[in-house]
């Protein structure tokens, strides 16, 4: 997989889907700004991508949040299987821990096959967790909790997100072109 074809993809679904639907009301402003740092693993293996992850928690808490707000740890290749990058995600959670950056660094997590619990897996909810490639977003706490006081209502964000993708249907996800749709086997 190549490295600018990885970007490419995760810039293409950040601005169509997390912005261009507002799935996350807050990424826009990050985004803008060039806040936004995007790291492409070529890991040959999980303890390698979790060494990277330990590297990218260690840089993100020491860089200028004006600079650098949020990290995105994406891996195109390595975690095909959503369950298997479930288990990386909940070690992710468990590294924030060991480097004493609770309350100060949380990961969101993103997949292809991302799959909420109790649902189908054609469920078009999924797809508001659904991104190219299996992806750890590494947020710092500071910004959300300033992003959720300036935001109404931000509870509500999980439900509205819902509506608009049912709203948009498997075909309009699909039309976005972004892989991680409905009908991507990726």
């Amino acid at each position: 997989m190549n490295r600018d074809e990885v970007l490419a993809a995760t810039r293409q679904w950040l601005e169509k889907a997390v912005i261009g639907l507002n799935l996350c009301p807050f990424a826009k402003a990050v985004y803008v700004k060039n806040q936004v740092r995007i790291v492409v693993s070529d890991a040959k293996h999980a303890d390698a991508f979790l060494e990277e992850l330990d590297r990218e928690l260690e840089f993100l808490a020491a860089a200028d949040p004006q600079d650098v707000d949020t990290t995105l740890l994406v891996h195109p290749t390595l975690f095909a299987n959503f369950l298997d990058f479930n288990e990386i995600a909940g070690i992710a959670e468990e590294a924030v821990a060991e480097h004493e950056l609770e309350g100060v660094i949380q990961v969101a997590s993103f997949h292809p096959r991302f799959r909420f619990e109790d649902t189908a897996e054609d469920d078009i909810g999924n797809c508001t967790n659904r991104s190219p490639y299996p992806t750890l977003h590494l947020l710092r706490e500071d910004s959300i909790e300033r992003a959720v006081e300036s935001y109404p209502d931000a509870e509500a964000i999980y439900e509205r997100n819902i509506e608009t993708l049912k709203k948009l249907g498997p075909d309009g996800w699909k039309a976005l072109g972004i892989p991680g749709g409905q009908d991507d086997k990726q």
